[in-house]
């Protein structure tokens, strides 16, 4: 038997998204995280290192709206748009948030951005384009290391509203 200590201790994930399961009753997720020698901190590296599809991965990234941190789910093939974004939330302006603001909202480092399980609550979009798969890939709280969950599950669990906010090809 393990108790939840050794469990976030065997974990790939980092020991803050560890907690941030266990506290939503996700501790099996945890378990799950896959942890690569190689950096899987962009999409194509993530996709690479698990061996699935670009679409499969989960990116989260965060962008300001009207000076405000609202983290925005996106398939790994598509990029955002963000007038889209804009529209979405009506704001005025919406811009990819510098390193440090990231941080600070999230507690993570770009490129290992879990998709909730943040320092602080903000906005969430997520687009429909995850719901096109069983299991997506997101990242565990380090560059290193993802686990997998069910898109309908990731948008409950991180609070997102779904909406179509990706580029159309034109």
């Amino acid at each position: 038997m393990t108790t939840t200590d050794d469990a976030s201790e065997s974990s790939a994930a980092h020991p803050r998204f560890v907690a941030a399961l266990r506290e939503l009753g996700l501790g099996e997720l945890a378990v799950q995280a896959r942890r690569f020698p190689e950096a899987t901190r962009t999409a194509a590296e993530a996709a690479a290192a698990i061996g699935c599809g670009l679409s499969q991965i989960c990116k989260s990234l965060v962008f300001a709206a009207d000076g405000d941190p609202v983290l925005v789910l996106m398939d790994g093939a598509s990029r955002v748009d963000l007038d889209r974004v804009r529209e979405e939330l009506g704001a005025g302006k919406v811009t990819r948030a510098k390193a440090d603001v990231v941080r600070e909202t999230t507690g993570f480092a770009i490129g290992g951005v879990p998709p909730f399980g943040h320092r602080t609550r903000t906005r969430v979009l997520a687009d429909r384009s995850l719901l096109a798969h069983d299991v997506v890939w997101a990242a565990a709280g380090t560059p290193y290391a993802v686990f997998p969950i069910e898109p309908k599950e990731l948008v409950a669990t991180a609070g997102a509203t779904l909406v179509d906010v990706r580029e159309r090809s034109e």
